[in-house]
């Protein structure tokens, strides 16, 4: 498939320098490790290349793509899929049945297989697909995979891909030490492998990228929770993604920001998967305008048209400062950042003593309304539910008029569609009892 048709599916007019580079260092014989910052399209960066080698006649699992969490595993399947290609592609992590996985590996036969370390090591061990025919590795936010302790499950898959003949490994930032397992690196020092390995280093750019415009905003408490409210207030309805450090800060900042009537959502590793997702979802599709959320959500999501993050809590290191900047001011958009600053804390020594404060109004503005509502139905793809079937379903039975449905989405067991709130009411009352595809299902307000 050619180049400029993909790039069309995908509505990119040009590639930025670093994609262009992968593109040309892809072709040579070599493995390839690239640094570019969080934001960059690095995903499109390595599937890009991969794809134009992949054999679309073949049956068989030829590339292998390595992550850290499930979240990033499906962003990569779904760029692949709208790519456009003929070629196949599935995501596996854990959390759900290997069983499950398994026949949907025997059911679409994939040519790229994206997941987690052990996951992807109970598929290996059981010969659930054909290692032999595997020779290409991606490890995508490689640095991110050694800092979670899966050095041990990588060795191990990459010790039962016998016909390797390229790896790839991807970050936002260098790796101290790029384990010799990965084969890019010598035995005797662990530096890179001369004339075996092409690196390419785009991660200079000052904090992560220049489109971002960070500020300070001062607290007079140590608990900075009123501050935070003052500020998303401020903000209004635009999209704001909230980091803190803990996860019992998550349930707290949450339900702060609830009781005081402010629409936001949570996310962070403790909740369940079911849970996570849907909070994702209702922040992807503008339901809850502001997430608050550990460094998790720092990497491996891509939700476009992020407008800002806040770091409520100081972020840990740089390189988690870098991070969770990233998930604004993606591709060529712009974005702000702002760091609350507690009666005793001061800057990190990595940013610019002369970053400009934010004042606050004295007067604070109310929360804003909510515009979008998602509802949930509980039949997905497994019961040959698509969108087409949803739509004309909430115009027909619902009443709804085209302006009234935003974003739909279908998963496998279940869907999730976004609905102007004015008319939830409305359409909850004509669809009780109603089937949807001659099928009786569940459908509520998403909470």
């Amino acid at each position: 498939m050619e180049l400029n048709e993909i790039l069309k599916n995908l509505k990119i007019e040009e590639l930025n320098p670093m994609q262009l580079a992968t593109l040309e260092a892809y072709g040579v014989d070599k493995n390839l490790v690239l640094l570019s910052p969080t934001g960059s399209g690095k995903t499109l960066a390595f599937l890009l290349p991969l794809v134009q080698r992949l054999d679309a006649q073949s049956d068989d699992v030829q590339a292998v793509v390595l992550v850290p969490s499930r979240e990033l595993a499906l962003q990569i399947e779904t760029v692949f899929k709208q790519m456009g290609t003929p070629l196949r592609v599935m995501s596996c992590y854990g959390g759900r049945p290997t069983m499950d996985e398994h026949r949907t590996m025997n059911g679409i036969h994939p040519q790229v297989i994206v997941g987690t370390p052990g996951r992807m090591n109970d598929h290996l061990q059981k010969r659930n697909f054909n290692a032999k025919t595997v020779q290409t590795l991606v490890i995508d936010e490689f640095d991110k995979c050694l800092e979670f302790g899966f050095q041990e499950e990588m060795s191990e898959v990459i010790g039962q891909l016998p016909a390797l003949k390229k790896r790839v490994l991807l970050s936002a930032t260098d790796a101290e030490e790029i384990p010799q397992f990965t084969g890019v690196v010598t035995a005797e020092d662990g530096k890179l492998l001369k004339n075996r390995v092409i690196k390419l280093d785009f991660a200079g750019s000052e904090n992560g990228s220049p489109r971002l415009f960070l500020q300070t905003v001062a607290s007079p408490q140590k608990d900075k929770l009123e501050t935070l409210y003052r500020l998303l207030c401020q903000l209004g309805s635009q999209t704001s993604l909230v980091f803190v450090n803990y996860r019992e800060s998550v349930e707290r900042v949450t339900g702060y920001l609830q009781a005081k009537r402010f629409p936001c959502d949570m996310f962070h590793g403790g909740m369940e998967q079911d849970d996570r997702e849907r909070s994702l979802y209702k922040f992807r599709n503008g339901t809850c305008p502001v997430l608050v959320s550990t460094d998790l959500a720092s990497r491996g999501l891509d939700i476009p048209g992020i407008d800002n993050v806040i770091h409520y809590h100081l972020p840990v290191n740089e390189e988690a400062f870098t991070h969770r900047n990233g998930r604004t001011a993606r591709w060529d958009a712009t974005g702000q950042a702002y760091m609350i600053l507690g009666p005793e804390e001061h800057l990190p020594d990595y940013v610019d003593a002369e970053t400009p404060a934010f004042e606050l109004p004295e007067d604070t503005p109310k929360p804003p309304k909510q515009e979008w509502s998602t509802i949930y139905i509980g039949r997905g793809k497994k019961d040959k539910l698509n969108k087409v079937d949803v739509v004309g379903f909430f115009y027909k039975k619902g009443r709804l008029d085209r302006d009234d449905v935003g974003q739909v989405d279908v998963k496998d067991h279940y869907a999730f569609v976004a609905v102007k709130r004015a008319k939830v009411n409305q359409l909850l009352k004509l669809v009780a009892g109603e089937k949807i595809k001659g099928m009786r299902t569940i459908i509520e307000e998403a909470k």
